[in-house]
């Protein structure tokens, strides 16, 4: 059995991997600009060492992702987001959920059900809470069509 702290730093290593892949960014670049060792941040890509805040914080910036993110993705605001919104991915109505479906899918690859996982658990925790309401908008009246037609009983105009 694997230890959880490990599957999270694995998963964080992932999502880090492939933001700083999408921002077109080497390895050595991204230390450039986060004022970090390039083997420090290899450790981190590959889970084996789990990133500070201030470290989380650096990447945030170097990589244009916001710092909550990438907390949540540390599992460091997990507990505080969840209990805010009661969204959990076992509150599924119908089937399995959406991180098992991920996770079964035979047309990722590893780092990419772990990134499409961190990313799915970032936007459930800046979701809105399930229970709120949706926020209408006000209601459409329609106004009948005007439309311009001379009077029948009205006189010829004539000039003088």
């Amino acid at each position: 059995m694997t230890d959880p702290w490990e599957a999270q730093r694995e998963a964080l290593g992932a999502f880090i991997r492939e933001q700083r892949k999408r921002a077109n960014l080497s390895l050595r670049q991204l230390a450039e600009l986060t004022s970090l060792s390039n083997p420090y941040l290899s450790q981190v890509e590959r889970g084996l060492h789990q990133p500070s805040v201030r470290v989380l914080k650096a990447l945030s910036g170097a990589l244009n992702v916001s710092a909550e993110t990438l907390l949540a993705q540390a599992g460091l605001i997990d507990a505080m987001t969840a209990g805010a919104n009661g969204a959990t991915d076992t509150q599924a109505p119908n089937g399995p959920g959406t991180e098992q479906v991920i996770a079964a899918d035979p047309r990722l690859g590893d780092e990419q059900k772990a990134a499409l996982i961190a990313v799915y658990r970032s936007m459930l925790a800046s979701a809105p809470p399930a229970s709120a309401p949706p926020a209408s908008a006000p209601p459409v009246t329609e106004t009948p069509p005007v439309t311009e037609t001379p009077p029948a009983s009205a006189p010829p105009v004539t000039e003088d």
